[in-house]
């Protein structure tokens, strides 16, 4: 068994690669926002006054879709959502997809047609218990997204309302996120009174989630 690299009531973290560890599949539903199989990255272009430019290398394993679908394959038939792009293909077996409506100072780069790129699709798998329709399949961030990126480092950082109304609508059990970036799912299931498991292959990030854990306030303007 690998030793934890932060743990406490609520949350353990592993460092390393999720389909090298094992740990996280002992969870109960999992809620992730793995590499989308898009290349994604920037070199700081595309300022426009409302999102400013900033340059990214891009995210491990996301030249195409094999580091999500292994997961996914390990994680078998327990409930799940998993973000992804509209613009790479999705994993087999989606049983439903919610809309994710990003925040309006977000969605603006890589886009010359006057609409921006804003919404992304969460993808539901797995065997979920029988319930009636109580929720929108839109799920809405009520806050702002860039200076949690700015804050946290991560360029695909996740509202912490979004990833709350997510993780609330599971059910019960312990929840895994194996690409947990800058924790934004580990943080909502703590705020829900819920244990979680993280696995982040890149140490930077690691550091960022133990500070946001470790710190109750940390300043991001309501976004994770």
């Amino acid at each position: 068994m690998t030793a934890p690299y932060y743990s406490d009531d609520s949350v353990t973290l592993y460092h390393g690669d999720c389909r090298e560890l094992t740990d996280w599949l002992t969870a109960d539903v999992l809620v992730t926002d793995p590499p989308y199989g898009i290349g994604w990255r920037t070199n700081g272009g595309g300022g426009n006054g409302i999102t400013p430019g900033r340059h990214h290398d891009g995210i491990h394993g996301d030249h195409d879709t094999s580091a999500r679908d292994e997961a996914l394959n390990l994680w078998g038939a327990k409930p799940a959502l998993v973000f992804g792009s509209f613009r790479a293909l999705p994993p087999g077996d989606v049983i439903e997809t919610l809309i994710y409506r990003k925040p309006a100072d977000s969605g603006v780069l890589g886009t010359a047609t006057g609409w921006r790129r804003d919404v992304e699709p969460v993808y539901v798998l797995g065997s979920w218990p029988c319930r009636k329709a109580r929720w929108s399949a839109v799920i809405a961030a009520r806050g702002g997204i860039c200076n949690a990126v700015k804050r946290t480092g991560h360029p695909h950082t996740k509202p912490l309302d979004v990833m709350e109304q997510l993780v609330a609508a599971c059910p019960a059990g312990v929840v895994a996120d194996p690409f947990a970036g800058s924790g934004s799912t580990l943080v909502a299931a703590r705020n829900l009174g819920r244990r979680a498991v993280g696995v982040e292959l890149d140490e930077r990030y690691c550091e960022v989630i133990i500070r946001r854990l470790a710190q109750d306030v940390l300043p991001i303007g309501g976004s994770a």
